[in-house]
């Protein structure tokens, strides 16, 4: 159980860290939000309980395309909030059209044999 609650508290950590950067400078807090520490922290969790290092590359090389279609939320919600839409409804819009893409993005993948 220990194990579980620092696991969650070094993930919690992280996002804390950043929104709390954010406050001071975003340029910093988006450097340091772009790291893939989500990946890192899940590679690290996974070694340590024991997983076989083929789940870890597996779940690396699956990573890698399926970052592409999340790209588009970072593009689309600043676009969507300069065109004054408002917080919610980019974020909504942002989150849709992200969800569309990863669709779109799955059958083209395994058309070209990746699997996931």
């Amino acid at each position: 159980m220990l194990y579980y609650t620092i696991k969650l508290l070094v993930t919690a950590i992280l996002i804390v860290a950043i929104t709390e950067i954010t406050k001071r400078n975003t340029g910093i807090a988006a450097l340091v939000a772009s790291l893939p520490f989500t990946a890192l922290l899940a590679f690290v969790w996974l070694y340590v309980e024991g997983s076989p290092l083929s789940q870890i590359a597996d779940l690396s090389y699956q990573i890698f395309w399926l970052v592409l279609p999340s790209l588009l939320l970072f593009l689309l919600f600043p676009i969507l909030l300069k065109q004054g839409l408002g917080f919610w409804l980019s974020l909504s819009l942002s989150a849709a059209a992200t969800v569309v893409c990863y669709f779109a993005l799955l059958p083209l993948l395994r058309r070209f044999g990746v699997q996931l």
